[in-house]
């Protein structure tokens, strides 16, 4: 039973994600392109928002960049420039952390702020506050997860999931077997991870897209603009 369901969520679940992740945001765009954006509450508790976002926002896109370059990076990149892995497992430790930490607190303010407000709470619907606790759980699980990262500072469990992560996106479909016989806080951290990417195209998290596409959209506008004029038109004399 345990095999099972180690193969479903290492070994399926990760293709399933991916797909929904890429239809399902593609399909929302073509379908409702103008529910691609994150709701906005600002004139409502501004202060708290402010702050909360800044912490949420900053903290957050570090975390996620800080799992895309260390999880898809080549192991033989690291040893080709000579970087030690006890020295990636510290950078992560410290920045991921910190990074952690900043993100965790900036999600409880928004969290408490759309809750304690009756006034936000009732234009909250149950994808926006759903992703929300799901983001922070997954934030609590992932700072837990450093305690058993501490514990093994040689590398090995880095490269591990360096090594699956590299070889799902290179459909070895065997992959799987090589995290069966982690730490289950890992597992639960992975599974929320894989989740959460499911529910991107249906919640809010879609904006994200947006922001990090705006550059080249911007690159890629026409060099042409059309104004128009604010004098009324004058009708030829009859």
């Amino acid at each position: 039973m345990q095999e099972n369901i180690d193969y479903f969520i290492f070994g399926i679940m990760p293709y399933i994600a991916l797909t929904v992740l890429v239809v399902g945001s593609i399909a929302r765009y073509e379908r409702d392109p103008f529910t691609w954006k994150s709701s906005s509450s600002q004139l409502l508790r501004r202060k708290q928002l402010v702050w909360g976002s800044i912490l949420f926002h900053v903290g957050i896109i570090t975390v996620f960049g800080g799992h895309l370059v260390g999880l898809f990076t080549p192991v033989w990149v690291l040893d080709v420039l000579g970087v030690p892995y006890a020295l990636k497992q510290w950078m992560a430790v410290i920045l991921g952390g910190t990074a952690g930490i900043m993100a965790l607190i900036g999600a409880t303010m928004l969290i408490h702020r759309r809750v304690t407000d009756p006034r936000i709470w009732r234009h909250t619907s149950f994808a926006d506050i759903g992703i929300l606790v799901l983001i922070w759980l997954q934030l609590l699980i992932g700072l837990g997860t450093i305690t058993l990262t501490l514990q093994h500072m040689d590398g090995a469990e880095m490269v591990r999931f360096m090594t699956w992560s590299q070889s799902v996106i290179f459909l070895k479909l065997n992959a799987w077997a090589m995290v069966v016989n982690v730490h289950w806080l890992y597992k639960v951290h992975i599974f929320l991870g894989l989740l959460i990417t499911i529910l991107f195209p249906f919640t809010r998290l879609v904006h994200m897209i947006s922001g990090f596409a705006a550059p080249f959209r911007y690159l890629s506008r026409p060099g042409y603009q059309i104004v128009r004029s604010r004098r009324k038109s004058v009708k030829p004399a009859e």
